[in-house]
């Protein structure tokens, strides 16, 4: 993105039946190959072939809304229904039309950098882009009318983005409830009775065999590409807490989680110093018990350490929002949408549709704002890495799975550092997937207060949302 082009375009949805079977028998091999999954399994499959059914006889209308920790959740999602909703209606006897599949909703960023190839795949197999910074009204009103009308169900991420945590769920963006909504509204208008229903779909993963060996290798990689002083520090506040929770952490692992605090302090530090000397911010020093603007950093560590990410995190997206010239209001989700609009405002420009109307000059100058803006925005991708890392997630539950979800976020900001690309990261280990359905909110049963005026709706809306994150947090196993 270091050139400026002309704006992006709307790919419209185009499913073909002829690139969805191809992609149906490229699915195994793709899983084989390209992740680290060798077996995927569901729970309550049973419901899903039911809501089908109900769906194909014009019953109801309803939309996946799956868990996002990963890249590859699209690819279980595309299992769950090309492979076990089949199977299990084959052995209720239940008939269901083929195919069984569903539209998606997926970032309209997702081509910028998986390649053009990719936005003509995705919209031959019925998925449907937004821009999530700004009122993509087209976008939306493509997601109203497939909710709607279409021949398929609707699916979609209501975190907006991966996480890198199977067992923390972010924030849930409000545009699924909203799309509920506008498609009982929708309905209604034409005269049609089909309920509306929005299915929460739990994704985890778990290694087949604790890959700690490869946890550890790829932490020590991380020491030295950090520059971590090879000898011990003096973390007694560190051996105290470790004591506290000794019987949770095996000898093993508290070394380990040493390890692990030691490289994230480090980091931490060095990237303190980097935004305080070149980018004039005030941040806490890593002295403990130092100040932080208004308060004391809390004397646990762990809890010192988040509040120190937070305050770096904040930092971060103040240096980009500062450069943009946007105002710092609302969550750090939200903020991130909006600073990756504004970068792509600049590098994707209106004006450069006539590109024979621009002089070298000004195309050079166009360029060199692209280049900026594509920087300006590196910052706001090292805050998306961290925005659901807590100082407590490892230590109050040591599992091989959260050792090394922390340490390959760790490993994706020292990647985006020396210009790598997250998407290259290590595979620890072989996994499986698990897949829990959930109960299906109705959408329907709550369109009475929602059509009551607009601060019902806005409430009606934040309800539902906050239902279904709730939802969203039962499904995840122990």
């Amino acid at each position: 993105m270091s050139q400026a082009k002309p704006p992006l375009e709307f790919i419209p949805p185009d499913l073909n039946p002829l690139v969805l079977r191809f992609a149906q028998q490229l699915l195994p091999y793709w899983l084989r190959w390209n992740t680290a999954i060798t077996h995927i399994q569901a729970d309550n499959v049973e419901l899903l072939v039911d809501l089908y059914r109900q769906f194909q006889d014009g019953k109801i209308r309803f939309l996946l809304a799956f868990r996002h920790p990963t890249v590859d959740d699209p690819f279980c999602m595309s299992y769950l229904l090309w492979q076990l909703v089949p199977q299990v209606a084959k052995q209720q006897n239940i008939s269901l039309q083929r195919p069984v599949h569903a539209h998606f909703i997926y970032d309209r960023g997702i081509p910028l950098w998986a390649g053009s190839l990719v936005g003509w795949f995705y919209s031959r197999l019925g998925g449907t882009p937004i821009q999530r910074g700004k009122a993509d009204w087209v976008g939306l009103r493509s997601a109203r009318d497939l909710f709607a009308n279409a021949s398929l169900p609707m699916a979609a991420a209501p975190e907006g983005a991966t996480n890198g945590h199977s067992e923390i769920i972010s924030s849930l963006e409000p545009g699924i409830a909203q799309l509920g909504f506008w498609c009982v509204e929708d309905l209604l208008k034409a005269g049609r009775t089909e309920q509306v229903l929005i299915v929460p779909v739990g994704i985890q993963y778990r290694y087949i065999e604790a890959p700690w060996q490869s946890v550890e290798n790829l932490l020590s990689e991380l020491e030295t590409a950090s520059g971590l002083p090879s000898e011990e520090s003096d973390f007694k506040d560190l051996d105290v807490a470790i004591s506290h929770k000794s019987d949770q952490l095996k000898s093993y692992e508290a070394d380990l989680y040493r390890r692990l605090y030691r490289l994230s302090e480090h980091l931490l530090s060095i990237m303190e110093k980097f935004y305080s000397r070149f980018y004039h911010q005030t941040l806490p020093t890593t002295t403990q018990g130092s100040k932080t603007l208004d308060k004391e950093l809390p004397q646990d560590i762990n809890e010192a350490l988040t509040v120190r990410l937070q305050a770096l995190l904040e930092v971060a997206l103040r240096v980009a929002e500062e450069h943009f010239d946007l105002q710092s209001k609302g969550s750090l989700i939200d903020r991130c949408r909006r600073l990756e609009q504004a970068g792509w405002n600049y590098i994707y420009r209106e004006e450069l549709k006539n590109t024979s109307a621009f002089s070298a000059i000004e195309r050079g100058l166009a360029d060199l704002i692209a280049e900026e803006a594509n920087l300006g925005m590196w910052h706001m991708r090292l805050v998306e890495t961290f925005v659901s890392v807590t100082g407590h997630y490892v230590v109050e539950k040591p599992t091989v799975e959260r050792f090394a979800e922390t340490i390959l976020l760790l490993w994706d900001m020292v990647s985006r550092i020396k210009g790598g690309s997250p998407m290259e990261r290590p595979r620890l280990g072989k996994q499986t997937a698990q897949i829990t359905i959930g109960e299906p909110l109705s959408v329907s049963q709550r369109y009475p207060t929602y059509q009551k005026s607009r601060r019902d709706a806005r409430l009606a809306v934040s309800d539902l949302t906050q239902d279904l994150q709730k939802a969203l947090e039962s499904l995840i196993k122990p």
